[in-house]
């Protein structure tokens, strides 16, 4: 069963891996035996993901890459293709958020978020996406959210690029099949450093812990085996499929 899960010998990129869920994705797919190219803006950031992963004896590249950038994402995927020959997994996890009311919210500040979090995936997929189908083998994995599902306050932009992502996912799995496979993971309330001041408010957490089936905030380590399923041939028959890993925050609040 550890063979199905293995990534071994494959070629990962991953968007946003400077830090946050990103480093750790970064560091749960290279203990699993993948090369991970840490993609991102922030290189000082990424060169300290890819010196993690390499310590703990696996393989990894860091590429400087804005995928707000059409012209750049081209260039990098065909320079990755040549120089690694394949690219066999796709994360696409890179993403910003802006907290504002709506009647506050700029319409440029609404597109940043929407061109961000859902118009350079859908960029990054498709320029992966080529690749893969001339290889008949690939895995997309889109990082969306819980609030690709429900939504909230102050945050239009994410919530409706995340909804968006969600329906991207569907439709890339549609046309990829049957030997590309596309599918999201929808995390939910997960600690990490982007989210101090919600951690320290104290309102917030009981709001949390009393709206969660499992009582508590989510942690990094939360998202590695869903993560390596739908990276993994253990995903194989499961294609535009959003997986929630929430701790039933989702379920209560239906």
């Amino acid at each position: 069963m550890a063979d199905l899960f293995s990534m071994k010998n494959r070629v990962v990129l991953l968007t946003g891996a400077s830090r946050g869920l990103g480093r750790d994705m970064a560091l749960t797919l290279g203990g699993a035996g993948a090369t991970v190219l840490c993609a991102g803006r922030t290189v000082k950031e990424l060169e300290k993901t890819a010196r993690a992963i390499t310590r703990k004896g696996g393989r990894a590249h860091v590429v400087p890459l804005d995928i707000t950038d059409e012209a750049a994402v081209r260039e990098q995927v065909a320079s990755i293709i040549s120089r690694h020959r394949r690219i066999d997994v796709l994360v696409n996890n890179a993403g910003i958020i802006y907290r504002e009311a709506i009647v506050d919210t700029t319409t440029d500040a609404f597109r940043a978020a929407v061109e961000t979090d859902l118009v350079s995936q859908f960029m990054v997929a498709r320029e992966v996406g080529r690749h893969m189908l001339e290889r008949k083998y690939g895995r997309i994995v889109n990082i969306s959210s819980i609030m690709g599902i429900l939504g909230r306050a102050t945050v239009a932009g994410y919530v409706a690029a995340k909804h968006g992502l969600i329906g991207l996912t569907k439709s890339l799995a549609v046309e990829f099949g049957p030997h590309v496979t596309a599918n999201a993971i929808a995390p939910g309330y997960i600690r990490t450093e982007l989210n101090v001041p919600l951690q320290r408010n104290k309102e917030f957490c009981v709001m949390l812990e009393q709206r969660t089936a499992a009582h508590r905030w989510g942690k990094p380590e939360d998202l590695r085996g869903p993560l390596l399923l739908l990276a993994s041939d253990a995903s194989a028959y499961m294609t535009g499929h959003t997986l929630v890993v929430d701790g039933g925050m989702t379920t209560i609040l239906a």
